[in-house]
């Protein structure tokens, strides 16, 4: 039994990618394996993937480097032929993401979302309802921030917020386990004062895909 602890944590942002890599196929395994001559990736890269498999596009996975033409995305369990229909996923693409950025003076993390959404299904000659799951809600991380406006990496998260940007994020804990996402990234410009407390502004994170956890 092991519990995570976020002291000594840190929230990090990228939209740093390299250019796209094709995997020409990929494998219903667990976890997948995708073929891509020459790809160049290495044991713990980090790959944004778009796929035609929808529990797979959008994510961020890290690579397990097979050979110089075959990677794993560890984490990615594509076994289920119902949910990744074969041959759905070849031509997706990997790029590398790179050059991650701090997020600076967070001083709390908030979740919201990633909970199964279901319907409530009344049948006439039944008592009791139904609920059956049919998908999941979209995952929302919202931190607050020490508001400091002269500080550089603040300033580049405004200048993607205003343009509605696309960033990966991933939260790393101390002993080396992370969280990853991809999605928008937007952030507050007026601060929230109080007597007492430091200035704060809030950055939403707004993944588009699944948040993917090692």
């Amino acid at each position: 039994m092991s519990y995570k602890f976020p002291e000594g944590g840190k929230f990090l942002f990228s939209n740093t990618l390299a250019t796209a890599k094709i995997l020409a196929t990929m494998t219903n395994a667990n976890p997948t394996v995708g073929t891509s001559v020459a790809h160049g990736f290495v044991d713990g890269d980090e790959l944004l993937i778009s796929s035609g498999w929808e529990d797979a596009t959008d994510s961020v996975f890290r690579a397990d480097m097979l050979t110089a033409d075959t990677v794993s995305l560890l984490g990615l369990d594509t076994s289920s032929t119902n949910l990744f229909t074969a041959g759905a996923g070849d031509g997706s693409t990997a790029r590398k993401i790179s050059a991650w950025v701090e997020v600076p003076q967070v001083l709390t993390i908030g979740t919201s979302g990633g909970d199964v959404r279901s319907a409530t299904i009344n049948p006439v000659f039944r008592r009791n309802g139904i609920n059956r799951p049919l998908g999941f809600n979209p995952s929302v991380i919202t931190l607050e921030l020490a508001h400091d406006a002269s500080n550089a990496a603040y300033q580049t998260m405004l200048g993607i917020s205003r343009v509605f940007g696309l960033v990966a994020f991933k939260l790393l804990l101390a002993d080396g386990s992370a969280s990853y996402g991809y999605g928008y990234m937007n952030v507050s410009e007026v601060p929230k004062v109080s007597a007492g407390n430091p200035n704060a502004v809030t950055a939403v994170f707004s993944a588009q895909g699944r948040t993917i956890s090692y």
